[in-house]
Parts: C-alpha cells; structure tokens; sequence
C-alpha cells in the first residue's frame, strides 16, 4: 500500500496554523477539529509542524506563561516529509526510527497531506481485512482434484 492511498482512505482535509499565531490558539484549533497536529505555514510555504508533543513541551517551558509562547517558538522545524509513492513499510520504518507520529506527505512543494500513526494503522487492518476475506472466498471456491471428483 502506498502513502497515497492511505491519503484517499483518510482524506485530505487540512489543519494549518501561521507561525506568529499563539499556542493557546493552536492548541483551541486542535481540539475543535480533534487533530493531534497541525501544518505550520508562512508565505505558502511548509516551515513546520505542531504536535501534542511540541504543545506540552512549551507549556513546561513556559510555565503560567506558556499561552503566550508562539508557534513558531515550539514548532518542530524541517519535519521529516512523506512522499505520495512511498510504500506503508518504509513509512512506518520512518516514523519508528524518527519518533514522529505525523508526517506531512508532499510532492514537490505541494503538501497533500498529512498521515498519522493512527492512519497508517487504520490501513494496515483495512489491507488485512480485504486480504483475509479473499483468502476466504478463495477457500470456499477451492477447486475439487482429480482425485476428489472420483
């Protein structure tokens, strides 16, 4: 399975946030639309992502401050990208090695994109489950031997 489809099977609804815009915002954003990131964005161009793991990072560095830290202060710059004809395995070996539980999937300098380890998960049991079902009817359609027909 390629990245792409697990695009199509996801959908490629976007979250995105500038990078002068405050935490607090990011992490209302998050919650309202139930995302665990979102895409960083200055002047059309890709220049980071935002995690959970950025949003706490920055409140423990903010204390009772920490609203006011901005995204562009916490983001993770220079993420690590996906490209749409990557296969699931080397993808999952990506985001093992890297620790990322998101990666932007980008063509050229187009973001497509942007899977999650909980994507590639949801894909991996829809590919088995398609594949055990085929295995099945192919079971039940086996075709009789010689020797059973006599």
């Amino acid at each position: 399975m390629l990245v792409s489809e697990i695009l199509a099977i996801k959908g490629k609804v976007l979250f995105t946030i500038a990078p002068n815009r405050s935490i607090a915002e990011a992490v209302e954003i998050m919650n309202e639309q139930d995302v665990g990131s979102l895409v960083v964005f200055s002047r059309g161009a890709m220049v980071g992502m935002l995690t959970f793991r950025q949003v706490l990072q920055a409140v423990q560095k903010g204390g009772a401050d920490w609203q006011a830290l901005t995204v562009e202060d916490v983001m993770l710059r220079d993420p690590l990208t996906a490209a749409p004809g990557m296969e699931m395995d080397e993808l999952r070996r990506l985001m093992v090695e890297h620790h990322q539980r998101y990666l932007p999937v980008m063509e050229d300098h187009t973001l497509l994109g942007v899977v999650s380890f909980h994507d590639v998960a949801k894909a991996v049991l829809e590919e088995q489950s398609f594949e055990n079902r085929m295995l099945k009817n192919y079971i039940r359609n086996w075709p009789a031997s010689e020797d059973e027909e006599r």
